[in-house]
């Protein structure tokens, strides 16, 4: 894909759609390249449909349903993380700097998106619970100090 600095860039995301001009782009409104390293469009269609393997097959408008054309391939690549680094952007750049090689062994999972394996609700409800408890234990602790020091008061006055 194509960051906004204008170089290219990678994501796992897989919420693509296509503008009224027809150009893929994913849910962010970044254009997805092809294997040439050019931004994808799709021509007026019937129906497009974007195999494992990234390639963009269409059915063009008043031609029989049988009849598919491949437009273009997805830009897949493989990397190491360990060579990825995620900028301000949130996308993933090459540490070096540059461009991934395409990686025909790359595949795409249809109909699926990868979200977060957090829940923000449960999350949210458990770290309101720790910091009541916190408090509390901070409050009992605060009045064992104050009866540690009553009780030595009266000691000393007896």
């Amino acid at each position: 894909m194509t960051g906004k600095d204008g170089k290219e860039a990678y994501t796992r995301a897989g919420d693509l759609r296509l503008t009224p001009e027809g150009l893929l782009q994913t849910g962010a409104g970044l254009s997805v390249l092809g294997e040439a390293g050019q931004p994808i469009a799709v021509p007026p269609a019937q129906k497009v449909e974007i195999g494992k393997d990234g390639t963009i097959s269409i059915v063009p408008q008043g031609v029989n349903a049988t009849n598919t054309v491949l437009v273009d391939r997805i830009k897949l690549v493989s990397a190491d993380p360990a060579n990825l680094e995620k900028l301000e952007d949130g996308l993933m750049h090459p540490k070096q700097g540059g461009v991934l090689p395409a990686d025909a062994n790359v595949t795409l999972i249809q109909g699926s998106l990868e979200s977060s394996n957090v829940n923000a609700m449960a999350a949210m409800v458990e770290m309101i619970e720790l910091s009541r408890s916190f408090d509390m234990q901070s409050k009992v602790m605060k009045d064992i100090d104050e009866n540690a020091a009553a009780a030595a008061k009266l000691m000393q006055v007896a």
